[in-house]
């Protein structure tokens, strides 16, 4: 295996942090089509000039024709939760579009990453955890991640080294067995293992399955994740490039916005506050001086978890705001102002109406 040591995340310095105004209206019902006034935000504008198109232009004539040996297509990359396909997805992509963290049930969204090359173009199609559900939340998620099984052309097995192949890995295998597509089993986190280790877990993935390619990965530390692009480019067909050049994920801007204040909350909160924590994305403008205007709403299910997420005189959510502000910087390549304010939605998780229009699950 051919070791790659890419430094994908070499980020800035944090800047100062900015004040943040909070408002808190526990009383307040959840409403994302309750909102003001004014004129409505164009995300279609918005992404194709974070990405430097024009909306709606046709992608050929962005792309221009490819070549006979043009290999293109969609991978979903399935697994149990935590297993490492978010930190996959970003590895190769090459930069952030999925957040991370180690918390069950990070990823929400069935999110679609794209690598753009001379004669590739990979759609990875990153998917929740499966996992056994406990509330509507998990049914959900788990219905979008088997249905991201449907329509591919390569199923990427991910399969967790620094832990024992267990019944969990098996269920998720027995789901892949009937799939047409081209079958990928990649063992991650190999950096916290040995070879033998390694060799035990394909050795126990190929009782439940047979596997193309097999490839062993570290996505933290870049090891062998081109081994993982080579593998799965070998497994894809000869087609278009589906997504204009320099696309890197087809999510609404609205929606990396909400993740990437999500993601901190995963990151700064423990205990029960992390499952129990939505985003709503409910004011995206430009404030006429070249930076962005943006205004979310973190709702939680008790009045205890909105106390931990406020903190002490504040502190909590405007370290949350802070942080998230820094990345949403990144993202957006100009300053941005960020509102946060807190609520509560009692059992928001077991309401599947109210999990959808957050957008979660095949709710989006």
């Amino acid at each position: 295996m051919n070791e790659s040591t890419h430094d994908l995340y070499d980020e800035p310095a944090a800047e100062e942090d900015e004040a943040l105004r909070e408002e808190f209206d526990p009383e307040e019902d959840f409403d994302p089509e309750d909102e003001d006034g004014g004129e409505e935000f164009d995300l279609e504008a918005a992404l194709a000039e974070l990405r430097g198109g024009t909306p709606g232009q046709d992608s050929e004539e962005e792309e221009g024709e490819v070549g006979p040996d043009f290999r293109s297509g969609f991978i979903t990359l399935v697994g149990r939760p935590n297993a490492g396909k978010s930190t996959l997805t970003n590895a190769v992509v090459g930069t952030k579009v999925a957040i991370t963290s180690n918390t069950a049930q990070t990823t929400r969204h069935r999110l679609r990453a794209i690598l753009d090359r001379d004669n590739l173009q990979m759609v990875l199609v990153d998917t929740p955890g499966i996992h056994k559900p406990h509330d509507a939340l998990g049914e959900e998620l788990n219905r979008s991640a088997l249905k991201g099984l449907e329509d591919v052309d390569v199923v990427a097995f991910l399969v967790d080294a620094s832990k024992p192949f267990g019944t969990g890995d098996e269920w998720v295998a027995r789901q892949i067995a009937p799939v047409r597509a081209r079958k990928l089993l990649v063992i991650t986190k190999v950096d916290k293992v040995g070879q033998d280790v390694v060799d035990a877990q394909i050795a126990a993935a190929s009782q439940e399955g047979k596997w193309d390619q097999v490839v062993a990965v570290s996505a933290k530390t870049g090891f062998n994740v081109d081994g993982f692009v080579n593998a799965a480019a070998e497994l894809l067909p000869f087609g278009p490039r589906w997504f204009p050049r320099g696309t890197t994920t087809d999510q609404p801007l609205e929606v990396l916005v909400a993740e990437a204040i999500r993601e901190k909350v995963l990151l700064d909160t423990r205990d029960e506050v992390p499952h129990a924590v939505g985003v709503q994305t409910d004011a995206l403008e430009d404030d006429g001086r070249g930076g962005y205007e943006i205004s979310c709403t973190v709702y939680v299910e008790r009045e205890s978890q909105k106390g931990i997420l406020i903190g002490r005189k504040g502190s909590m959510i405007k370290r949350i705001g802070s942080e998230a502000r820094q990345d949403l910087e990144r993202l957006l390549g100009a300053h941005v102002y960020l509102d946060l304010n807190v609520k509560v939605k009692k059992d928001w998780r077991r309401d599947a109406a109210q999990i959808r229009r957050f957008g979660y699950g095949e709710g989006a």
